[in-house]
């Protein structure tokens, strides 16, 4: 702000005076925006106005954490304004998100949140993030959290599940505790680990992982009646399709520690499965976002592939994971 020529001492003072206040108040007001999108980040939440709306495709953005929406007229091809979260599902008017605290012994935040992205629930729980699933009602909330920081490639690990009615507020800490019958008989052990819940529509029946003695078996859960039960083996991380008629899952296809599963389809009527055409190694619970098609996470990106094997994977969404669609219509990457 130039000082007029000829100006009084006093007046040239005042100027001063208020040149440096207005440009003290422009920089405090730049300092507060941008500190409010530090805090943002910082404390895990979503930015003002995002939210899960409409018919889209959202997955964790892996360079920020955060949630994101993607877009194809975006930079990057999405919007990162989300919760931060290692793990991420969202259905009915729900959204579950995972977050890794700092520190050891290892613990994590359980947050529910609702459409907005508003925090409705948050818990500590002991564990590494693995799986998420919300019911598709919204209702129905599983997680899955390693205990020992174990990954599936190794011989040993220890998972524990738990499952949360919102409808209620009783929360299964550990999904051990549930009868479990093994080949025709009631099964006890204590190696017993269960992982990948994957709930119908009646937000009663589930279906879930579960292994002992070496062995991983899908099973069948009623959760009114409290009971499980194996249907058959080298099944992992289940996902019911939406008429649930079909299991998409990881079969263990080699012992060895590269790329050991493969991603399959199981017919619960014929009992039947095939292999779909992704011919890479896939460590997700996939994500049914149609009745036609899978997409998962694999080699640090989301993909997508046809249910029935007729069609080659595609890539959906790079440098992310998490998949989730929200709307009637969800895209079904075909």
């Amino acid at each position: 702000m130039p000082v007029p020529t000829g100006a009084s001492t006093r007046t040239r003072v005042w100027i001063l005076v208020l040149a440096l206040l207005l440009l003290g108040g422009g920089a405090t007001a730049y300092t507060l925006r941008a500190a409010s999108g530090r805090d943002a980040v910082s404390d895990g939440t979503a930015d003002p106005g995002f939210a899960l709306t409409g018919s889209a495709l959202y997955v964790r953005d892996t360079a920020t954490g955060r949630v994101a929406r993607t877009d194809p007229s975006a930079p990057g091809g999405r919007v990162a304004g989300g919760p931060v979260c290692d793990r991420f599902h969202a259905a009915g008017d729900t959204t579950l998100c995972l977050r890794r605290r700092p520190g050891v012994p290892a613990r994590s935040y359980v947050v529910v949140l609702d459409r907005e992205l508003r925090e409705v629930r948050r818990m500590s729980l002991p564990g590494i993030p693995s799986r998420a699933r919300v019911s598709a009602s919204g209702d129905m909330l599983a997680w899955t959290m390693f205990t020992t920081g174990d990954s599936y490639a190794r011989s040993s690990f220890s998972t524990r599940t738990s499952v949360l009615d919102l409808r209620t507020g009783y929360l299964v800490k550990n999904m051990e505790q549930i009868p479990l019958t093994l080949g025709g008989r009631r099964y006890h052990a204590p190696d017993v680990n269960y992982w990948g819940v994957s709930f119908a529509a009646d937000d009663n029946r589930f279906y879930a992982t579960v292994s002992t003695d070496g062995r991983t078996h899908l099973v069948e859960g009623d959760m009114a009646a409290w009971s499980a039960r194996a249907l058959r083996e080298n099944v992992e991380c289940p996902s019911l399709s939406p008429d649930g008629s079909r299991i998409a899952f990881k079969k263990r296809v080699s012992q060895g520690p590269r790329e050991p599963w493969r991603l399959y389809v199981y017919d619960l009527a014929t009992r039947r499965e095939h292999p779909v055409a992704e011919p890479h190694g896939v460590d997700d619970q996939a994500l049914w976002t149609d009745a036609r098609t899978l997409a998962y996470g694999r080699g640090g990106g989301v993909w997508s592939v046809a249910a029935d094997g007729s069609a080659a994977p595609r890539l959906l969404s790079p440098s992310a994971s998490s998949p989730t669609v929200t709307g009637a219509e969800a895209p079904s990457g075909s």
